[in-house]
């Protein structure tokens, strides 16, 4: 009869204990996880990285419990391919890519779990409550990439929208819930936006534009030289250039010790456009082919510059230069 008694009350308590983790169900709940990139110099075709951080917080064990947790990232939107996670700006598509390890290499997903399936699958995590149904939280960090070689992607403001981190929860005594099998409740942060902005921008060099050698200035001598543009894509653009270091009002000079020779710079072959300073991007401010007007394509784009030395006295022997500050407008 003892020992009937004893098993009889042990069976009660296993009961009681059952009973008790029933009545007093479990929640979590899950902080936003939006992350910023910030300016993006998209010319420069590197990567950019960032991070952010958010907290999953259980509680609701009286007696004390364990929750796994299963903390998912959705696909988002826009969705241009079951297979990147896209920034949108309109029309306009730029990827980036969400993962679980600093070095960037396990993309974080979804099981699917209260949201849509993204990857192989997100991170589990398990959370020990204490004894009367006290909360127990861990801090999460999600490492952003805004992948590299992206360069033909237009300017403008990119957002990903989601509801992620989504996290699908159970509570357990002995084993563990595996995360590969819906777990039980989800809940989500609600919104967790990640942002991108890429401004217009431009690259410009020069290759030098040189006259040769004349021993005497009795008629037009001519040279070409080359500006290389590289502006962001559908960037209109234009080039102007200054009258140099050594002008006498507008007249382009070339100079060597005390002597000078004159030149003058060209927006075309015929050498009848004189090229000057503009102040506008899409329009010459001195008047038409004054200066040259583009739009950038992402790609390097030549433009020729035509320079010629009329015919003018003889300066003294000497090696003349001068230097011409080309200023793209975008």
């Amino acid at each position: 009869m003892v020992i009937g008694s004893k098993r009889t009350l042990v069976f009660a308590l296993l009961l009681q204990f059952a009973a008790s983790l029933s009545a007093h169900a479990q929640s979590c709940s899950v902080t936003s996880a939006s992350g910023n990139y910030g300016s993006v110099d998209i010319l420069a075709g590197g990567a950019v990285d960032t991070t952010s951080t958010f907290t999953v917080t259980c509680s609701g064990c009286a007696l004390g419990c364990t929750v796994n947790a299963c903390v998912q990232f959705n696909q988002g939107a826009p969705n241009s391919s079951s297979s990147v996670r896209s920034l949108g700006s309109g029309a306009n598509t730029a990827i980036h890519e969400l993962y679980t390890d600093s070095g960037r290499t396990q993309v974080w997903g979804s099981w699917g779990y209260g949201t849509t399936a993204y990857g192989s699958g997100g991170v589990s995590i398990n959370l020990s409550l204490p004894l009367l149904g006290g909360p127990a939280q861990q801090t999460l960090t999600v490492y952003g990439r805004f992948l590299a070689n992206q360069q033909s992607t237009i300017p403008g403001t990119y957002v990903w929208s989601t509801a992620s981190p989504v996290v699908a929860y159970a509570a357990y005594l002995l084993t563990s819930p595996n995360c590969s099998s819906n777990p039980g409740t989800t809940t989500n942060a609600g919104s967790s936006p990640w942002t991108a902005t890429i401004a217009g921008n431009c690259i410009v060099s020069t290759t030098p534009l040189n006259f040769g050698n004349a021993s005497l200035l009795t008629s037009n001598i001519d040279g070409v030289g080359t500006i290389s543009v590289k502006c962001t894509n559908t960037t209109p653009y234009s080039i102007g250039l200054d009258n140099g270091l050594h002008a006498s009002g507008s007249q382009r000079r070339m100079q060597a010790g005390s002597s000078f020779i004159n030149y003058n710079l060209f927006t075309d072959a015929a050498r009848s456009g004189a090229w000057t300073s503009t102040t506008s991007a899409t329009t010459c401010t001195s008047g038409a082919n004054t200066c040259v007007l583009g739009t950038g394509t992402a790609l390097i784009q030549n433009v020729s510059v035509y320079g010629r030395v009329p015919p003018q006295t003889s300066p003294p022997p000497g090696a003349y230069a001068d230097t011409i500050v080309v200023t793209v407008t975008f």
